[in-house]
């Protein structure tokens, strides 16, 4: 079975070429992806490389940890499996409390005006 590997912290000007040689040292790198940004098409700074052997999958991480490319540290290590669909967290949350519509009103709204205030 391959094993996917997290590549963070990526240059932005790193290709799938760049990637593809640098695991294949190691072991048959079955797909690279890097992950673009869907309205800039550009890079963001991660991608996945797929290995065919989870021999060559783990030496890779090992080897390639904290290596430099382009001047930057990658960060490699085993990718997490992707959790299913849900509401992802973020965006308008809305419900707070406090920030629906007031309740209660004024003060002397609710006041008995034949008793004095004091």
């Amino acid at each position: 079975m391959a094993k996917r590997i997290f590549v963070g912290n990526l240059p932005f000007s790193a290709t799938e070429d760049q990637l593809r040689a640098l695991f294949s040292a190691h072991g048959e790198v079955a797909s690279v992806n890097i992950i673009t940004d869907k309205f800039t098409n550009r890079s963001r700074g991660f991608a996945f490389v797929e290995m065919s052997v989870d021999a060559a999958a783990i030496a890779a991480i090992a080897a390639i940890n904290q290596q430099q490319l382009d001047g930057r540290a990658l960060t490699v290590n085993e990718a997490r499996e992707r959790s299913e669909g849900g509401p992802r967290p973020g965006g308008f949350g809305g419900g707070r409390p406090g920030s629906g519509p007031r309740r209660g009103g004024r003060d002397d709204q609710k006041r008995d005006f034949n008793r004095p205030r004091w």
